[in-house]
């Protein structure tokens, strides 16, 4: 009778679209956060030409960032002529691979957006950063590579692109970000340290 019992079990189990054994609560599985930990910084690009769709998708994903007060403080930047690419990497120390990539993209900020006190002054920076990694994630999501080339808070740096690109006094460029598809084999790296978490229970 006990067989019997469990041959009954385990037909059911069998029949089940999904079945229970195969069932997995590893929360690693999730693919936005397979993203998150496959993301790294992409500095050597082939020649293939990232298209405009691929691009305008990784605009709405940036713009799909939180921002103070539903500001939205920020502007982008495409650049796809090479000259200019050259001229923002002559100025820039860690931006040399500008011109290889095959579109750069330049995350301003508009200083007066959202600034009604002094404490807000920088709201713009927050709130460019949380798109630049909205960028970042989806150019990793769809197979392209980037990096992160600072621009702010260097007044060197932030006065050549803005005279590169002949940018108002109140747009602030945060970064510079080269994209396209990756030639080399940047793998991304481990940065989870257990002592940098604080549990308070």
């Amino acid at each position: 009778m006990k067989l019997y019992s469990i041959a009954w079990v385990l037909f059911f189990i069998l029949l089940m679209p999904f079945p229970v054994w195969a069932q997995t609560t590893d929360i690693t599985m999730n693919e936005t956060l397979k993203t998150i930990h496959k993301r790294k910084s992409v500095r050597t690009f082939s020649e293939k030409e990232v298209s405009k769709a691929e691009i305008e998708a990784l605009m709405k994903a940036a713009m799909c960032a939180p921002s103070s007060k539903n500001n939205q403080p920020w502007s982008f930047y495409i650049i796809r002529n090479k000259d200019v690419m050259q001229k923002l990497a002559n100025a820039l120390p860690y931006a040399k691979m500008l011109p290889k990539a095959s579109a750069v993209i330049i995350v301003c900020g508009d200083s007066t957006k959202g600034v009604s006190e002094p404490d807000q002054a920088f709201n713009w920076a927050l709130d460019c950063s949380a798109a630049s990694q909205n960028l970042l994630l989806a150019a990793e999501s769809i197979g392209l590579g980037a990096t992160w080339t600072g621009v702010f808070p260097y007044k060197k740096r932030i006065r050549a692109v803005r005279d590169v690109l002949q940018l108002p006094e109140n747009v602030i460029p945060l970064n510079a970000i080269p994209i396209g598809y990756p030639a080399g084999n940047e793998k991304p790296k481990d940065k989870f340290k257990p002592e940098s978490v604080n549990w308070i229970d």
